[in-house]
């Protein structure tokens, strides 16, 4: 049975309990049997565990593309891609690239999908914004910086890790290939990928119009390279596998440096992507940056 259910500007389409069309609203405030629903976050969570249905599909695999960039080196690394359903050629379009937490390193290019990348294509989709999202998924074993994550501080290493050098080079193959706009380039990730995004704009800083770290960690001596990124990091407070010190020093370093950035820190542990990937204010300050 094909049914449609309404609430506030808000459609559901569904067969057999199954969420087969959602079209969002452009409001914030959604009212569904009478009760008032403050964030898209929570109705995705509804859901996202309902017994009974799904929203797309729960994995992400219908959303993003399965796809694998091949290095002039001849390696490899799986990636997911997302483009919008009818790209222009003759328009530019911000690109995201996002850094995934140490649990979902493999080869099967699914887990790459488990956090943070949903609630971004949500957000996408209730604004009506158009952009191009990757993820690259590290290797099993290795890391996006040779670095260990609970130490207090960290050089950052002469030369990036073999797969973030892999992911530079789909960052700029991307880039290149695809009708991006130079000026609106975004770097995000969570746990290991907090560390990622920090590594990634310390190397190439001109290349970004702002970075959004997520319980990571960079080297302090590199602050002055955020001079004119824009930053704004999330962290748990309470965090005993990435220690929040970690965030609070980049930012005091950047910030005594002459730069732009803040810390929210949310009263959870290591888990602090949750209310930073869920909150569409910190998505709209992301896509809100232009290069200077």
């Amino acid at each position: 049975m094909n049914r449609q259910w309404f609430c506030r500007n808000i459609a559901f389409r569904y067969t057999n309990g199954i969420v087969i069309d959602l079209q969002f609203p452009a409001t914030e405030t959604l009212l569904a049997t009478g009760v008032a629903v403050k964030s898209y976050a929570l109705l995705l969570a509804l859901l996202f565990v309902s017994p009974t249905g799904y929203l797309f599909a729960q994995d992400g695999t219908d959303v993003y593309e399965a796809k694998t960039f091949h290095a002039k080196n001849g390696k490899t690394i799986p990636y997911r891609q997302y483009i919008p359903k009818n790209m222009d050629p003759k328009k530019k379009y911000p690109l995201v690239i996002f850094f995934h937490g140490a649990g979902e390193r493999g080869t099967d290019n699914v887990k790459v999908l488990q956090w943070g990348l949903l609630p971004l294509h949500a957000y996408l989709k209730a604004n009506q914004l158009d952009a191009i999202v990757i993820a690259p998924q590290c290797a099993l074993k290795e890391q996006w910086v040779d670095t260990p994550w609970a130490l207090p501080s960290h050089t950052m290493p002469e030369k990036p890790s073999g797969q973030m050098s892999l992911s530079i080079g789909l960052l700029k193959s991307t880039a290149k290939n695809l009708p991006v706009d130079k000026n609106r380039i975004y770097a995000t990730g969570l746990s290991m990928g907090g560390f990622g995004v920090w590594d990634i704009v310390q190397r190439m800083p001109n290349y970004f119009a702002a970075a959004m770290p997520v319980c990571g960690g960079g080297d302090t001596a590199q602050a002055k390279q955020f001079l004119d990124v824009p930053v704004w990091v999330f962290h748990g407070s309470k965090d005993t596998v990435v220690i929040p010190k970690r965030s609070r020093d980049m930012i005091a370093a950047i910030n005594s440096a002459g730069g732009n950035a803040k810390l929210t820190e949310f009263p959870v542990g290591h888990a602090s992507w949750k209310p930073a990937y869920n909150t569409p204010a910190h998505w709209d300050w992301l896509f809100q940056q232009k290069k200077k």
